[in-house]
């Protein structure tokens, strides 16, 4: 399963009711080969779901993720983190063995 953190649940839903987003979207999460650690994560809105889906709601957050990418992500909680040093969407990965400076990649 794929959690959502309190934080990242109202930044979402905000994000989602101000660009006026079509009715059914979702969070799109997922995983690509490439930076610094060898995998980076993927984060974006969506309303169209596919056959290859796995479909999770947590706190009223609908996320979809392609079954590739779930077996990098099993047990991971989508968080926010705001302030000074805020980073916005962040993936707490508990899969991950190695992360990069910035956050955005990872290894297993």
């Amino acid at each position: 399963m794929i959690t959502v953190s309190e934080n990242a649940k109202q930044h979402a839903l905000r994000l989602i009711a101000n660009e006026n987003s079509p009715e059914g979207t979702f969070i799109r999460v997922g995983v690509d080969g490439g930076g610094c650690s060898g995998l980076t994560y993927k984060l974006a809105f969506d309303n169209i779901i596919t056959e290859t889906d796995k479909i999770f709601e947590d706190k009223g957050v609908k996320i979809a993720v392609d079954k590739k990418s779930f077996l990098y992500l099993i047990g991971t909680e989508l968080d926010y983190e705001g302030g000074l040093n805020g980073k916005g969407f962040v993936f707490v990965n508990p899969n991950a063995s190695r992360t990069c400076g910035c956050g955005e990649s990872f290894g297993v």
